[in-house]
């Protein structure tokens, strides 16, 4: 992989990059199809990825992260991804959705309880937005949070919660005023053995299969009123401001995963021979790879550049909803374009389970719906340009 010209990386980004590259070819690459196979959470790899500090790279230090910026954590991320994309996206949930929202937003007290655990390695968080009625339209939730003294009554179910069979704390939003629907939604902080939160099926999916889903339901489950994130009625923005985080993460994982489809590509187009000559020697092949090559490396620049959007907006309190929003679309359309060239450059072999590109081109649809359809960006980016709210 070039280095970018524009971008000139630190010895300190270059270790960890490094670090998690070795990693991730020695430890996740060899176990990657088994576990894809199995649908078994890979608790011992992302033990150790905690223990390295990949699990919390932006959280302080002082909350048993890494202490270190944006760019180190695109950098880590892309090289997990590269070797398996759902052992990255268990990664990119704990640093973006569970503990940067509680870092922005919650309090000391919480900030020490819920992440510390989670950023040092030692504990798995989960993110829970999503209803079964309520995919993009998060003003939709169903569920209640109902204020009873010093407590909260949570009532409802949520689907699709990455890690939910396994994390031990979940950032969840309810509605705890259904009449002003978005200004509505809260937030709040729920340990997962907390009484009458039951964790639903999990869920059957086509790709990051290694990746635990499921749904989560809530019945009585009573929530101190100290675990309020934010304040009542702020649910909505944190939601939001948090997903411009983890849209970043997903558009790292959708590189990965385009990046190790484009390698076994290249080297089977220069490899493999048809009509005595190498296969990349013809256009039709060799057009794809210049394409694929391309879409990846405008991928890496729009990454990069929400990496740099979201370190400003740490020192002026700014957005970089429309950076992570392009990144993301771009990214995740470029994983579902180079993923189905790869399979068919491979030809039969690609799309045979003895080579892992077919769970490239199955792990890569997910990087267009998740934390935002395509559809979601679209709206994003259109009306960010067009100045509509």
């Amino acid at each position: 992989m070039p280095e970018l010209a524009m971008f000139s990386l630190s010895a300190e980004h270059k270790m960890i990059r490094d670090a998690a590259r070795d990693f991730a070819q020695n430890e996740i690459l060899p176990i990657a199809a088994e576990f894809d196979e199995s649908g078994e959470f890979p608790h011992k790899t992302i033990k150790k990825m905690g223990e390295m500090g990949f699990m919390g790279i932006e959280i302080s230090e002082e909350y048993g992260g890494a202490g270190m910026d944006t760019l180190a954590y695109v950098l880590t991320l892309e090289e997990i991804c590269k070797a398996d994309a759902s052992h990255g996206v268990i990664m990119s949930v704990n640093n973006s959705l569970y503990c940067h929202g509680i870092t922005k937003f919650g309090t000391e007290e919480q900030r020490k309880k819920f992440v510390v655990p989670i950023a040092s390695g030692k504990a798995i968080g989960g993110y829970s937005l999503t209803e079964p009625q309520s995919g993009s339209d998060a003003g939709a939730i169903k569920s209640r949070a109902t204020h009873d003294g010093d407590h909260y009554v949570l009532n409802g179910r949520k689907s699709w919660v990455t890690s939910g069979p396994v994390a031990d704390y979940f950032v969840v939003f309810m509605m705890t005023n259904p009449e002003k629907k978005q200004k509505g939604v809260s937030a709040f902080l729920v340990e997962g053995n907390t009484p009458g939160l039951t964790r639903g099926k999990k869920e059957p999916k086509l790709g990051i299969r290694a990746s635990a889903t499921s749904e989560l339901i809530f019945e009585n489950c009573r929530v101190p009123a100290e675990n309020l994130l934010g304040k009542e009625g702020e649910g909505f923005k944190i939601a939001m401001t948090v997903l411009d985080a983890g849209r970043i993460g997903i558009a790292t994982q959708a590189l990965g995963i385009a990046e190790a489809a484009y390698e076994a590509a290249r080297q089977y187009a220069a490899e493999r021979e048809a009509f005595g000559h190498p296969i990349g020697s013809f256009q039709g092949t060799g057009f794809k790879i210049a394409d694929m090559k391309t879409r990846i490396e405008a991928s890496r620049l729009l990454i990069y550049n929400a990496a740099m959007a979201k370190e400003k907006a740490k020192k002026d309190g700014g957005r970089y909803s429309l950076e992570a929003s392009m990144a993301k679309l771009f990214a995740s359309e470029t994983a579902m374009y180079v993923t189905h060239q790869a399979v068919q450059i491979h030809g039969g072999m690609g799309y045979s389970k003895e080579l892992p590109v077919e769970r490239y081109f199955r792990d890569a649809k997910i990087t267009e719906i998740y934390e935002g359809t395509s559809e979601i960006q679209r709206l994003v980016i259109s009306r960010s340009e067009l100045g509509f709210k």
